[in-house]
């Protein structure tokens, strides 16, 4: 290394720079998870008469959940592309991409021709373009989560990157009221042909944000100075930042994703699960309970800012664990009072739930971006959040619908989320033990995550 070598001049950054790049990562969520979320609420509603016809309900559910799963299956691949040209080019090209996608993917499915038009290749396609979408969002929220947080000023960065996680129910909310809207303008035989593809359709907005990020948006200023930094020290990036993930951190990936599997679980049970069980298993209207959905959705808008400026006080792990416990506590008398068929008793249900959920989204984003260095972050963190998408999220819908249809109860449901919820409980235990145990390089990001602050 040259003596003479010094280090690049931190770049300034300006509120207004800080605003726009939050204000950015909260749409760029908001729109994936749009997207991602009609499909879900189809996968309940539609998909399983108009691309799986079948004489068994059940059947036809089951089938159009597996499709909603694979779009999970597809989140780590893109997380691991993402993460490793993220590390290496930039945050901002990769999320500009993965937007792009996304608004084409969703499209293509709103004018996708159905099973009684051309047979067993429309099942094949809407799966290849849930593929498609699986791969976009998995390289999506490392993208938006890492635009917030790396622009975050000093003591802000579980405020910051809580805007992302915002596009979660902001996303749902969306969905919800464009299907709403869908099935109030159109009678049932014509929700069932072509009412369903407007929010689909929607999806080509996205590509005007995805221009909008391109033209409006800097790098972020924390890549900047980690390629500062090599620079000076005339070192070159890692060429496979996924390797060195896997071998120096497969145990954070790994415990990261665990931390968040009951809450991806639970939120997909209630999200999709439950408006199936609802409206098949207990007579409720389509229309009532999205609507329930919509509200409920909206309660995370204040819980999870709330959370995340508390868990910048206290520590990330304090929030989660209380998140995680309360998830577990609330698991039986969640299906208990929903197995009421009372709408009143259905939205305590779901409300409470939603509550504990919006507690543990608020901070997440924060956590998962302080396990990892800059070099590696957008891999890391994409990583562990998609890990925990896939074992928890992806399949809980079809698990439950197994669960009901095998032991005649939502009991076991419940205890399917306890179960999750003691894997996240344990894996919030020994992510606090690492932080304690951190080295001294890296000791005030980990005193911030446990709360121990300095």
């Amino acid at each position: 290394m040259a003596d003479s070598a010094q280090p690049a001049p931190e770049p300034t950054i300006t509120v207004s720079q800080r605003r726009r790049a939050a204000t950015a990562a909260a749409l760029a969520s908001t729109a994936e998870w749009f997207d991602y979320f009609v499909f879900g609420i189809a996968a309940a509603l539609v998909f399983g008469k108009t691309f799986f016809p079948t004489t068994n309900a059940a059947t036809g559910v089951l089938a159009s959940f597996a499709t909603f799963a694979v779009g999970f299956l597809a989140r780590p691949l893109g997380g691991i592309i993402a993460g490793s040209l993220g590390d290496k080019r930039g945050r901002k090209p990769v999320l500009v991409l993965a937007i792009a996608v996304m608004g084409v993917a969703t499209t293509l499915i709103g004018v996708l021709p159905t099973y009684d038009t051309i047979g067993i290749a429309a099942p094949i396609l809407l799966v290849l373009l849930r593929l498609v979408q699986g791969v976009a969002v998995g390289a999506q929220w490392g993208g938006a989560m890492l635009l917030a947080t790396e622009y975050a000023p000093p003591g802000k960065r579980g405020l910051y990157g809580s805007l992302v996680q915002l596009g979660v129910p902001i996303g749902v909310v969306l969905a919800n009221t464009v299907f709403l809207i869908a099935a109030q303008v159109a009678p049932p035989s014509d929700f069932l042909t072509w009412a369903w593809r407007i929010p689909f359709l929607a999806g080509v907005l996205v590509l005007g944000l995805a221009w909008y990020l391109h033209v409006k948006i800097d790098e972020t200023p924390e890549y900047r100075r980690a390629e500062a930094k090599l620079a000076a020290e005339e070192r070159v990036r890692a060429k496979s930042p996924l390797r060195d993930v896997l071998r120096d951190h497969k145990g954070t990936v790994l415990l990261a994703g665990g931390s968040f599997m009951v809450n991806t679980a639970t939120f997909y049970i209630l999200l999709n699960g439950v408006l199936d069980y609802a409206t098949r298993h207990l007579g409720m209207s389509r229309t009532t309970v999205l609507v329930a959905t919509l509200l409920i959705s909206t309660l995370q808008l204040a819980i999870i800012p709330l959370s995340a400026k508390l868990s910048d006080r206290i520590g990330r792990l304090k929030i989660y664990t209380f998140g995680a416990a309360g998830v577990a506590l609330w698991a039986i008398p969640m299906f208990l009072l929903i197995d009421t068929a009372s709408l009143p008793l259905f939205v305590v249900a779901s409300f409470v739930g939603s509550l504990f959920l919006g507690i543990m989204y608020g901070p997440q984003a924060a956590l998962f971006a302080e396990l990892f260095t800059a070099e590696m972050r957008y891999t890391g963190a994409s990583l562990g959040y998609q890990i925990s998408a896939v074992v928890g999220g992806g399949l809980a819908p079809f698990i439950m619908v197994l669960l009901l249809e095998s032991t005649g109860t939502s009991m076991s449901v419940s205890l399917y989320i306890i179960v999750l919820a003691l894997i996240s409980l344990g894996s919030i235990g020994l992510l606090a033990k690492r932080a304690a145990r951190s080295t001294s390089d890296s000791v005030d990001r980990a005193r911030e995550a446990v709360g121990d602050q300095p």
